[in-house]
């Protein structure tokens, strides 16, 4: 029997989808951190760059280099915790 979905078109479709909205955000966010120089959301922008730059080299490692599986969603994971933490702080900051 065969997958609905041809799993390596899928990974790509929504790793690109992951990307532009992400990126979308991290634009925004950093238009406005410009806009009224608040830290605050610089540091999301940087959050949500973090997260969206997770997306892309777990995308890479995993169908570009063909690196174990392993490896693309540790570091997918990291820079996802990575840029959640930058986020949350962000959250908080003065």
């Amino acid at each position: 029997m065969y997958p609905l979905v041809h799993v390596p078109s899928a990974i790509v479709a929504l790793k690109t989808v992951t990307l532009l909205l992400g990126g979308l955000i991290a634009y925004f966010a950093y238009s406005a951190y410009r806009r009224t120089d608040a830290r605050p959301l610089g540091l999301l922008a940087l959050g949500f760059a973090f997260v969206t730059l997770g997306a892309l080299l777990a995308g890479v490692f995993d169908l570009a280099l063909d690196a174990p599986r392993s490896s693309a969603i540790i570091i997918e994971s990291g820079m996802t915790a990575l840029g959640f933490a930058v986020i949350v702080y962000s959250l908080y900051a003065r």
